[in-house]
């Protein structure tokens, strides 16, 4: 990751498409390296979980509706995507000097999702508080992330007890890594390990969304 490192310092200092123009060979050879690395823990992950895919993005950045002109982004990221319908949640890597980290989660669910998410935690949230409270999830991630809605959404009581549940729009979960850390041997096994924290966060959600009200699978 040294060189990965290094060349998106010098990205980040000289954002321009003339100087990236000069250093493509450079850019080619920390792409293959970290297509590598990220291929490697799909291949590790894969034998813990059933992937249908996995995303690299781009380092171009869509500039046309953006505020920020930059071409190119600061960063090296991978998606990985479960097997609908009946596993839902999808893991992610950033690799960026002074804000890489491994997450996961529900970014954007549709609208019959969230919907029925919320109607879970609305009967319950007995199931989420208590994976959310296991000393290996409060280890790696802290706590469930994820943009909210400023009022309780239609439907809803603003005075239920899981109200703060109910309100998130965005279910996800974060781990952050010093550039030390990234640097580190033991960095890709420390990635494994956090994303296979995710699974049982993953497992119940993926039993919500695949069931109705009454626990009646859906497919």
């Amino acid at each position: 990751m040294k060189k990965t490192f290094e060349f998106l310092k010098q990205l980040e200092k000289n954002n321009n498409r003339e100087w990236f123009a000069q250093h493509k060979t450079e850019f080619d050879s920390v792409t293959k390296e970290n297509k590598t690395f990220f291929t490697q823990i799909y291949n590790e992950l894969q034998e813990y979980d059933n992937l249908k895919g996995i995303h690299i993005f781009r380092i171009y950045r869509d500039v046309r509706f953006s505020k920020d002109q930059t071409p190119y982004k600061n960063n090296f990221g991978v998606g990985y995507s479960r097997s609908k319908p009946m596993l839902r949640g999808g893991y992610y890597i950033q690799l960026e000097p002074g804000n890489s980290f491994v997450g996961g989660g529900f970014w954007g669910p549709e609208a019959r999702d969230l919907l029925r998410i919320r109607k879970e935690f609305e009967i319950s949230t007995t199931e989420i508080e208590k994976i959310t409270s296991d000393e290996t999830f409060v280890k790696y991630f802290g706590e469930l992330k994820g943009d909210a809605v400023k009022t309780a959404p239609r439907g809803f009581d603003k005075n239920h007890p899981a109200i703060d549940l109910i309100r998130k729009k965005q279910f996800v979960v974060m781990r952050k890594f010093t550039d030390k850390e990234v640097l580190a041997d033991n960095f890709q096994k420390e990635v494994l390990l956090t994303l296979l924290a995710m699974r049982p966060f993953f497992n119940y959600m993926s039993e919500v969304l695949t069931t109705d009200m009454n626990g009646e699978p859906l497919f």
